[in-house]
Formats: C-alpha cells, structure tokens, sequence
C-alpha cells in the first residue's frame, strides 16, 4: 500500500508525533494551515470515516479532548475547530482528523511545525 499514513504510522517516514496509543497517534501537519495544526490518524488503515466503527470515532475524539486544551494553553490559542474531510477534499485516503487551533481561513501559520513541536514533544498524558 502507498499510503503516506500508513508509511508515518510503520516509522518509514519521519513525523512530529505529540501523542501515541494502541490505536492512533497524533501528528503536526507538516504543511500547517494554522499554528498547532494536528492530525490524528488511526493505526489501523481505513479510507474514509464510513469504513471505520464507531468505537474508534469515538476513541479519536476523547483522545482530540485531551490533546486540544493542552495545544491551546501551549500556543495561547484562543479556540479550536475539529474538521474532517470526505471524498475530492481527502487529500490523503486514510481517515484523519484534523485539530485546527484558532481556525480562521482568512489566518495562516505563523510559526514553523518545528518550533510548535518544541512546545509540545514532551507532554505527557
């Protein structure tokens, strides 16, 4: 399979992981849309959300709860949004989820995934 994920997932391909269990990890965007850009991948691959069950939805959105007040306090962010894309908008056929601290569409990063992970590699949870 050539899937980006999956290569992150099997160590094949270098990331800034922030968080890691049994059954996902959290990642920074490596092309940011905002500051703190996080994506959470489940290990196991699954295309898009209509493949994966629910347990695992829900297993992704405790593990967003506790990822996403500690990346608002680290970058002094002010709020969050949650997005998940589905068809033409997927860029990557394996379902994420994307953590957007302060989204405006109108914002753009402003600092480099690089500093945002000095911040934030060695949280513990």
């Amino acid at each position: 399979m050539d899937c980006l994920f999956c290569k992150i997932i099997a160590g094949e391909v270098p990331s800034r992981k922030i968080y890691e269990d049994d059954k996902v990890i959290a990642i920074l965007d490596a092309f940011p849309n905002v500051d703190g850009h996080t994506l959470i991948i489940p290990k196991k691959h699954y295309a898009d959300f209509l493949e994966m069950p629910d347990e695992l939805i829900m297993h992704i959105n405790g593990v967003c709860k506790k990822i996403a007040p500690i990346l608002i306090k680290k970058i002094n962010a002010e709020s969050f949004s949650m997005r998940v894309n589905y068809g033409t908008m997927q860029a990557i056929k394996h379902y994420h989820l994307h953590l957007l601290p302060d989204y405006d569409i109108k914002k753009k990063a402003t600092k480099k995934p690089e500093e945002i992970y000095e911040l934030l590699k060695n949280i513990t949870f």
